[in-house]
């Protein structure tokens, strides 16, 4: 049977946390029918190749390739993909059994709407769901808020030409393919139902990247495709800054005290406005003509 929705899992040297991925696959009912490939990203943990050729046992295709980076990885496996749809999922990450058939579900119904994203329940070092906002395009624009564990179109994936192979750092892969999505007009539909688990541990991916923050923001802002969006980010940040500055102003000493001695003039100039009698000065101890 020719499969639906194809998940892709890269891996590099996580070959303890893969098998509980793959279980979580396996987990999911048909329909659709589905498919899941794993790219192994170059590893050399001895552990991690010993679950690969497990899972080749197993009949899952695992598809080796040179360490080239998460959006690599992730290319590798959606262009060798049968499925019209792509499910990405992290090798140290577990989908729920809806989630297949949620986002096939949302995409056949909705020609317009490219992606589709669910809420997620936290575990390893910390617990709690993590409930996703719905899509806005300032909002992403200001920082990444939906997670890589998405349902696409393959069509979507190839409008955009993939993910970025090239960024400076591996981690804001998914922020990128997202704005890039969403500035050719792909729409994103938000589900309400924690569809994922994702792990949470230390030393990770996310935040090696965050560490390079400014360095990725040039990389990623500079792209003639998203100049709009840097234009746009300039802007708001200059008008967050002011509303900051201003709000600092009114807090401060100066600017309560002197509301509070012109407080007594501005309602002696109310009471003659709605009497219609205009004030006898524009400032307060202005000689009178």
């Amino acid at each position: 049977m020719t499969p639906v929705i194809s998940i892709v899992i890269p891996c590099y040297n996580d070959g303890r946390h893969l098998p509980e991925a793959v279980a979580s696959v396996e987990a999911c009912a048909a329909p659709p029918a589905f498919e899941c490939l794993i790219v192994n990203d170059g590893s050399t943990d001895e552990g991690t190749l010993a679950e690969f050729r497990r899972l080749r046992e197993r009949g899952y295709r695992v598809v080796d390739q040179p360490n080239l980076g998460l959006g690599a990885a992730r290319n590798t496996g959606i262009r060798l993909a049968a499925g019209e749809f792509i499910l990405p999922l992290d090798s140290d990450n577990r989908i729920r059994p809806a989630y297949l058939a949620r986002g096939v579900d949302v995409l056949r119904a909705s020609p317009e709407v490219g992606v589709v994203y669910g809420d997620a329940e936290y575990f390893g070092n910390r617990v709690g769901r993590w409930e996703v906002a719905a899509f806005s395009l300032e909002r992403m624009m200001r920082g990444n808020y939906i997670d890589a564990c998405a349902v696409f179109r393959r069509s979507a994936w190839e409008s955009v030409g993939g993910y970025d192979e090239h960024m400076p750092a591996m981690g804001w892969e998914d922020w990128d393919f997202w704005l890039r999505l969403a500035l050719r007009r792909w729409g994103f539909r938000h589900v309400p139902e924690v569809l994922f688990e994702y792990r949470v541990r230390t030393g990770s991916m996310i935040s090696s990247a965050n560490a390079r923050g400014a360095e990725l923001l040039a990389y990623m802002f500079g792209k003639p495709e998203l100049e709009w969006a840097r234009l746009w980010r300039e802007r708001d940040r200059a008008c967050r800054e002011a509303e900051a500055a201003l709000a600092r102003v009114s807090r401060s000493r100066d600017y309560r005290l002197g509301r509070a001695l012109l407080a007594p003039w501005r309602a002696a100039k109310a009471v003659m406005r709605r009497s219609g009698r205009p004030p006898e000065s524009s400032t307060p101890g202005a000689a009178s003509p």
